[in-house]
């Protein structure tokens, strides 16, 4: 830590500096209270951390920034993270070549592989124009309060055929939901759904890890100490690594599942799902266009040129590629990951460097339907929990968590009953 706590004693204690503990601390300062954020990493940001690796901009697993989410527009100065999007819809590599899944109310003259059958019959273009347009309008109240199941379930309801959900949504929501059965809630695919009809998705400059960077810089000076990790919550406050403790009636953990289920014995928390991310390094990029491609044989979960959206991430000219995979692979599997990415490129990659690797455990919680949208924050007297795991696996679940826990609070305080 940067500087002993001595004798003082915080209004609340936050126990992560992730999206849901720096969107917590923001509130509860914002509203007068004498604040401590505690982060255990040297940096804040949690799981979404940028590093600079072989001249590269790379983020901790690829991650994609969406403009629509409330939360976002709410907090977050767009402009100064200098966004560059990603071209709507995706490429989908099939036995016939590479068809483009696209929006044709945005893009219709990039729509033909869908207008004309080749992706979609008739029968599902109608049923994806009924599903959009019911998720783009409705309010997030009513999808949120709909029946709930499985994304499978929900793809049947809306009348979409198994060949499309096959070609198209299987593999490319396998890369949303880090998981390919389709067994996420139904819920929160339409809350999903309606985020990308409505938004665009973007990279920022910086790498991910200049939402949680700009989050933290609106922070008050002496909130923030980095380098300090929690190791038990005491009826007092909390117990650090080095020893020492830091005394609140208030202490709020915005960790991961796995460190918040044991700060808070008896927590129960979701499982979670594990991703890797390889970068390759190519002389010359593969596709020049800034969009997303997966793989109807689902040898991968999303690949994309990342220097096509973002420039700046490479230093030396090189075009930098981010393949993500299920799990952890070993040596073989990645080698057949690059086999693929030849004949979905259409590219010679035997001199492709691979530059970096990043497996991400719990990258995010398992949200298998039916299953609530959110979860308790509140603990114990004086105890609380946020984060993704608390809600749905997305920035916009884990900020309104944070806010949750910050009203939940706030409340509690003003009741006196902290």
């Amino acid at each position: 830590m940067e500087k002993s706590t001595g004798g003082t004693r915080y209004d609340a204690v936050v126990v992560g500096a992730g999206a849901a503990g720096l969107a917590c601390a923001g509130d509860l300062c914002a509203a007068g209270l004498r604040v401590l954020l505690l982060e255990s990493d040297d940096a804040v940001g949690g799981r979404m951390r940028t590093d600079r690796v072989a001249g590269f901009t790379v983020d901790r697993g690829f991650q994609v920034f969406n403009t629509s989410y409330p939360q976002v527009k709410r907090r977050l100065d767009l402009k100064a993270l200098r966004l560059r999007p990603f071209t709507p819809g995706v490429l989908v590599h099939t036995e016939s070549g590479l068809l483009r899944f696209t929006d044709p109310s945005r893009r219709p003259k990039e729509s033909r592989d869908l207008l004309s059958g080749r992706l979609a019959s008739g029968r599902d273009l109608l049923a994806l124009s009924v599903l959009s347009a019911r998720d783009a309008l409705a309010p997030a109240s009513v999808l949120r309060g709909g029946a709930d199941g499985t994304t499978l379930d929900a793809l049947s309801a809306a009348h979409v055929s198994p060949r499309l959900v096959e070609t198209f949504f299987r593999p490319f929501l396998s890369g949303v939901f880090l998981e390919d059965r389709l067994e996420t809630s139904a819920r929160f695919f339409h809350l999903v759904w309606r985020s990308m009809v409505r938004g665009t998705l973007c990279l920022p400059a910086g790498g991910i890890g200049a939402v949680p960077v700009q989050l933290a810089g609106r922070l008050p000076q002496d909130v923030l100490r980095t380098g300090a990790a929690v190791t038990v919550v005491t009826p007092e406050g909390v117990a650090l690594a080095d020893g020492r403790e830091v005394r609140s009636g208030t202490v709020v953990v915005a960790t991961g599942q796995r460190v918040a289920a044991r700060l808070l014995p008896g927590l129960r928390v979701p499982d979670g799902r594990t991703v890797t991310t390889l970068y390759h390094a190519a002389s010359r990029p593969p596709l020049e266009e800034p969009v997303l491609v997966v793989d109807s044989r689902r040898r991968f979960l999303n690949t994309c040129v990342l220097t096509a959206v973002q420039p700046g991430f490479s230093t030396d000219g090189r075009a930098l590629v981010s393949t993500s995979v299920l799990g952890s692979p070993g040596p073989t599997d990645t080698d057949a990951v690059l086999r693929a990415l030849g004949e979905v490129y259409g590219a010679e990659t035997a001199d492709w460097e691979l530059v970096h690797r990043v497996t991400v455990t719990d990258a995010l919680p398992a949200m298998p339907g039916p299953m609530p949208l959110s979860r308790a924050v509140r603990w114990a007297p004086g105890r609380y929990v946020c984060g993704d795991h608390r809600a749905t696996g997305s920035v916009q679940g884990a900020l309104a968590s944070g806010a949750r826990a910050a009203r939940t609070v706030l409340a509690d305080l003003r009741a006196g009953a902290v």
